[in-house]
Order: structure tokens, then C-alpha cells, then sequence
């Protein structure tokens, strides 16, 4: 009986053993699965931050290489032949407003007008518009196409614009019949975006790109002058017959893998804005009809102010990916300082040569290039790209930053690692802002643009002193 009772006792102690060992085992079990399960969502989610942040990442954008059109030097026009041919057919009033204009605006004497501006009087129609398209967009293509080895085919996105001759059919349909291109290209031609629609085209350019991967885009930049010319008598209408001039750029950016090893910029910030829906920024640069019907662009007085309050919005929306954050946190105490303590106190305005080594800005004007200058507390180095390109090849509109670009690369002052900011300002009226990060040494430049023959003569005592 003893003997029974012993091993009922094992028995009874074994079976609880065996039952604590089950329920621990089945508890581990379940914690190793709950575990599994943990680490899988853990899998789960790493997977999805990577495909936001890496692979849905879209390429970048690359400017592999740009053009700029050397106009003949028998489309030059000095002071002289331009007052000269203007006697002709203007009054003694409008004469000498716009010798004023000239000796004002900030040009040099070897500036060019498109040949139908050199006949007396001077022939604006369709015909001779558009035998300038061919004058100033054929050659630039050419040449951007011999400098990057790309043939037409190759191009997958084209972007042309030209504010104020839109024929048709379009510029862009132009380029395409005139070089066999690819049936299945994406055409697109801006106009009436004034000044600034190079820097919008490459924004534009950019956004397509994030589309449509492994492709070419190849933006053509000019103004028709011919449609231009205003053979009236309103002062606001005749000083464009002054301030622009010939010229024309071609850019070649690519999403493409091997772009990288052969490009000399990547974009890494655009920015658009515009203040359309202000009557006074509206109308501060319009087309329009004369009193007598003839059509030409009036600039109002206040253009000036206009400008610089679209150009403030758009440095005010970009400052945060531009500046560093002491130079924003300092800009943003002085506001606050100002308007709660002492009024009289300046409002610190941000360092941008801080973070940009290079400015192109718009070449719309000396007191334009002076005023922005001033807003961005540039000096005179970082104004000098501006200056000299409106001595030497006048307001050529849009294409204006792309001479600038070409002129900092022939001194050699872009160094790899170097950051250059083009703004672009136009009617409308609207800004844009592109900045571009160098990715190769540049040298060698100064054979091969628009200041081959000249780029020693600059900075020269004309605009050092202007």
C-alpha cells in the first residue's frame, strides 16, 4: 500500500511537470510567434519606406550642355545706324526719346537686330518673322546637336517658345519638319510668357522628365523680333524698338543613366510664381493697340514695383530649400524685432552668396540688374554676368541667362561643387527660379560660345562704371 501511494505521488508530480513544461513551451511558442508576426510588419513597412524614398524617387535632371547663337556681325547695329535709319520714319520727339533709351539702358555699340529690322522702313510681317525663326533657332540646334553627339531622333521631349510670333503652324512643328524628327516626340511651344519663359520652359522640362524616364529634352529659347517693331508714337510702346535685341539658346537636359558622367549641371531646385491675378502687376506690361490702332507693348511706370514684389514672393517661397536655417532663423527674428520692438530697426536680409556662388540674372534693364542686386545683397562679381551680357548682346529676352551661364563658363569661374542660381522674370507677371549644382570641371569654354572674340574685353570700364 506504501508502494502504491509512492508512485500515485511520482505519477501525480510527473504528470505536473509534464504540464508545466507543456504550458511554458506553448507560451514560448506563442511569444516566438508574435515575434514572427512583429518582425514581418517590421519587413512590411522598411519595404515601403524604401520604395517612397528610394525607388518612387524620380530621376534627376541633368543639362548635359546649352547653346547660344553668335548672330552675324552684319546684323550689328551701333547707335548711330540705329538713330540714323529711325529718322526716316520717326518724329523729332520719338527720335530723341529713344536715343535717351539707348544711352540709358546699360547696351553696348555691338549689339544685333534680326535684318528685317535694316531695311527703311523697317519690314514686320509674317514672311520675314519667319525667316528669323530660321535665322536664330536652326543654327543654335546645330550646334547644341554637334556638341552632345545627339542626333534628332534622340530627342523625346521638345519645348520652344517665343513670346511674341505664334504661327502656325507652331515653332515647335517648325523644328520637327526641319529635321525629320521621330513621329512620337512631345511638341510643346510656349508664348507670351515673357522674360521668363526659358527658366518656366526648363521647369516644365523637368516635370516631364519626372514622367517619362529615360528620355531627352531639348528647350530652344528666342524672340522674334520682326512681329515686335512698333512704328508708332507712344513713348511706352517705342523703347522696346530699343531694348531688345537678337539672340537665341538651345539646352539639352536628360534623365538618362549615363547623363551624369558626360552632363555639366544638375538641377536641384525650381520654383514658380505669379501675380496674374493683380490688376496693376497685369497690365504693368501689355500689348496693346495706340490711340492711331497700330499694336505695340506699353511698359507702365510701375513696372518696376511690380517686378520687385513678384520677384520677393518667389525668393521668399524658395528660401527655405535655398538657405541654411541660421540665415532664415536670423531673417525671420528681425521681422518679429521690427514689428514688436523697434520699428526702425532694417529687417536682416538673408546671405544667399552664403549657399549660391553664381547669379544670373535678368538682363532686363542696368536699373533692373541694380535694384535686384541690391535686394539679394550682391556685389559687384555677382552682378557683372548681367551687366556685361546687356553691354554686349542687349535684353535677348528669355535666352538673356543662358549668355550670362556661357560668360561665367568662358572666365572659368564655375567651379565643380558650385551652385548657380538663374532668375527668370517676365510679363504676366511671373518669376522662376532654377538652381543648378555643377558636376564636372568646365574649361575650355571660351572658344566655343558667344564671347569667343571678346570675353578678354570684359569686365571693361563701361560696365564696371555704369
Amino acid at each position: 500500500m506504501p508502494n502504491t501511494t509512492f508512485l500515485t505521488k511520482k505519477l501525480h508530480s510527473s504528470l505536473l511537470d509534464l504540464l508545466n513544461f507543456s504550458v511554458e513551451a506553448f507560451l514560448i511558442i506563442q511569444k516566438w510567434h508574435m515575434l514572427f508576426h512583429a518582425l514581418w510588419l517590421l519587413c512590411f513597412l522598411l519595404f515601403f519606406f524604401l520604395k517612397y524614398h528610394y525607388f518612387s524617387k524620380p530621376l534627376p535632371v541633368y543639362l548635359v550642355d546649352f547653346s547660344c547663337l553668335k548672330p552675324p556681325s552684319s546684323c550689328r547695329v551701333p547707335f548711330s545706324t540705329f538713330i540714323q535709319h529711325a529718322q526716316e520714319f520717326f518724329d523729332e520727339q520719338s527720335i530723341s526719346f529713344m536715343a535717351k533709351v539707348l544711352c540709358s539702358s546699360g547696351q553696348g555699340q555691338q549689339t544685333y537686330l534680326p535684318p528685317a529690322l535694316h531695311y527703311i522702313p523697317p519690314r514686320s510681317n509674317h514672311h520675314e518673322s519667319t525667316k528669323e525663326v530660321e535665322m536664330v533657332l536652326f543654327p543654335v540646334l546645330e550646334d547644341l546637336l554637334s556638341k552632345t553627339n545627339l542626333s534628332p531622333q534622340e530627342i523625346d521631349i521638345l519645348i520652344v517658345n517665343c513670346s511674341g510670333f505664334c504661327p502656325i503652324p507652331s515653332l515647335s512643328s517648325i523644328i520637327v519638319n526641319k529635321y525629320s524628327m521621330r513621329d512620337d516626340i512631345r511638341t510643346f511651344t510656349l508664348s507670351g510668357m515673357g522674360c521668363s519663359a526659358s527658366a518656366l520652359a526648363i521647369n516644365m522640362a523637368q516635370n516631364l522628365l519626372k514622367v517619362h524616364k529615360d528620355s531627352n529634352a531639348v528647350v530652344l529659347s528666342t524672340e522674334i523680333l520682326s512681329t515686335g517693331w512698333y512704328p508708332g508714337k507712344e513713348k511706352s510702346m517705342l523703347a522696346l524698338n530699343c531694348l531688345f535685341r537678337m539672340g537665341s539658346s538651345g539646352i539639352l537636359l536628360s534623365n538618362k543613366k549615363d547623363a551624369r558622367n558626360k552632363a555639366k549641371y544638375k538641377l536641384v531646385h525650381s520654383l514658380r510664381s505669379q501675380r496674374a491675378s493683380d490688376d496693376k502687376g497685369y497690365y504693368s506690361a501689355f500689348r496693346e493697340e495706340d490711340s492711331d490702332g497700330i499694336t505695340g507693348f506699353t511698359l507702365r511706370r510701375d513696372l518696376l514695383q511690380v517686378a520687385g514684389e513678384t520677384l520677393r514672393s518667389n525668393i521668399t517661397a524658395i528660401s527655405p530649400s535655398v538657405l541654411p536655417a541660421m540665415e532664415i532663423f536670423r531673417h525671420l527674428a528681425s521681422k518679429i524685432w521690427k514689428r514688436l520692438i523697434d520699428k526702425s530697426v532694417e529687417t536682416y536680409l538673408p546671405n544667399f552668396r552664403s549657399v549660391i556662388q553664381h547669379f544670373c540674372l535678368p538682363a532686363s534693364g542696368r536699373p533692373v540688374i541694380r535694384e535686384i542686386g541690391k535686394g539679394l545683397r550682391l556685389g559687384e562679381g555677382e552682378m557683372e554676368p548681367a551687366l556685361v551680357t546687356l553691354h554686349r548682346f542687349g535684353n535677348q529676352s528669355s535666352s538673356s541667362l543662358w549668355y550670362e551661364l556661357a560668360y561665367l563658363e568662358a572666365k572659368e569661374r564655375v567651379k565643380k561643387g558650385d551652385k548657380v542660381w538663374q532668375l527668370g522674370m517676365g510679363s504676366g507677371p511671373k518669376c522662376t527660379s532654377l538652381v543648378w549644382k555643377c558636376v564636372r570641371p568646365i574649361v575650355g569654354e571660351a572658344q566655343k560660345g558667344p564671347w569667343d572674340d571678346c570675353i578678354d574685353s570684359y569686365p571693361n570700364l563701361v560696365v564696371e562704371k555704369d
